[in-house]
């Protein structure tokens, strides 16, 4: 018999969600690595040290820092530096700049988000040619040059997208650095899917691959808060709802790379659409409905509300009805008698109190209940009252208006 798992970590993982991972080093802190700039060896010893608890998730083996902190990192005092010059990385740039005009129509538009130095993104256009060239990075290189215009900004998926229509955009580096990688891909397909795009991406990020089957714990520091497997960039790209053409490795597979299109997913534009829709709608009852109470309390007739607790409290709360205007709560459950209505404070009574107090309207806020209440007043000898439910945004008439919980 194998031993229970021991040290699970109940955590989200930045590449695909799952909520499950285990210990992958010992915990420690450091200062950073690349991003702190000291301008002194006092000032280097003195670097505050940061937390490294590095998990791995079980479903991807992404690796990541679970105490990372993007706020800790001082991109702005200088801009995050990726220098190398040498003859295999220059190789392996050329092969994919090479690849990526390959994918463009004779004017396409491009965007870089990190664009950091602006170089990768000038040699794609030098070699296209004609064409719309536009970096975002709050501290990369800044201005126009030589037809490629550089933004110190943040790229911002559900404007910048509907607004420059990208045929291509870039992300090297970059996604290793953000809290939550995941999300901003979702975020990026769910735009381009709302403006009807389906924008090609190149991604880049290094893979530890290779450092987890040699050892190599050195690559694992404050900055890089993921650290991306091959399966898990893959993961997250389908997490992402990317059609994938390729995943591919560079660099001796220090580097992973994905080129595909991001579409989102149809359903989940829908589900934002109606979740929209309920907002609204919501939003516009919370006018229409307490000006009705306020129409019912004025007009001096006798009111009940159905239900002390659950859905009726939740209605009594969200639409003001105060005990002072609407003193009338009943339940059909008489263990609730006796008790108050959570937050308006009406004493529940049963619904049998209604024989010797008769009103003329019953409110019932559990509308799917209504049958089922009438059904059990008329067997109770009730007297016969107007029923109203909520509806659409507006309390309607159970008996007469149309609604879909009559048969």
């Amino acid at each position: 018999m194998t031993a229970p798992l021991q040290d699970l970590v109940d955590v989200a993982c930045p590449a695909c969600a799952h909520q499950i991972a285990v210990p992958f080093m010992d915990d420690s802190v450091q200062p950073l690595a690349t991003g702190g700039w000291p301008a002194s060896a006092e000032a280097a010893q003195s670097m505050p040290r940061l937390p490294l608890q590095f998990v791995r998730c079980l479903d991807c083996g992404h690796v990541f820092n679970r105490a990372f902190d993007y706020a800790k990192i001082p991109y702005s005092a200088k801009p995050y530096r990726m220098f190398n010059a040498g003859v295999h990385w220059s190789a392996f740039m050329a092969g994919i700049l090479e690849r990526l005009a390959g994918f463009l129509p004779p004017d396409p538009t491009v965007i870089e988000i990190g664009h950091g130095d602006g170089g990768f993104l000038a040699d794609l256009a030098a070699r296209v040619g004609k064409g719309r060239w536009i970096g975002f990075d709050p501290n990369g290189a800044l201005g126009v040059h030589d037809g490629v215009e550089y933004r110190h900004a943040m790229f911002n998926p559900g404007t910048d997208i509907a607004t420059l229509s990208p045929d291509l955009i870039i992300s090297r580096h970059v996604l290793e650095h953000l809290t939550n990688p995941l999300r901003f891909l979702q975020t990026v397909g769910l735009s381009a899917a709302a403006c009807g795009q389906a924008p090609l991406f190149y991604l880049e990020v290094p893979c530890v691959d290779r450092a987890i089957e040699t050892r190599r714990s050195v690559d694992f520091y404050f900055e890089h808060g993921s650290h991306f497997t091959t399966r898990s960039f893959g993961r997250m790209l389908e997490r992402a709802g990317a059609e994938v053409i390729e995943i591919g490795h560079g660099y001796d597979r220090e580097v992973v790379f994905g080129l595909g299109r991001l579409a989102g997913d149809a359903r989940q534009l829908a589900t934002a659409r109606d979740a929209n829709g309920f907002r609204r709608r919501s939003a516009e009852a919370l006018d229409r409905i307490p000006a009705q109470l306020q129409a019912l309390a004025a007009s001096g007739k006798r009111i009940a509300l159905w239900g002390g607790t659950g859905k009726s409290a939740a209605f009594m709360n969200r639409y003001g009805v105060d005990a002072a205007r609407f003193p009338i709560v009943v339940d059909s459950d008489s263990g609730k008698a006796g008790g108050f209505a959570p937050g308006t404070g009406q004493m529940i009574r049963t619904r049998d109190w209604l024989k010797e107090n008769p009103v003329e309207i019953v409110i019932v806020p559990p509308q799917w209940r209504a049958r089922d209440i009438i059904a059990e007043m008329q067997a109770a000898g009730l007297p016969a009252a107007q029923l109203l439910i909520e509806h659409d945004g507006a309390l309607i008439d159970f008996a007469t208006d149309p609604h879909p919980y009559r048969r």
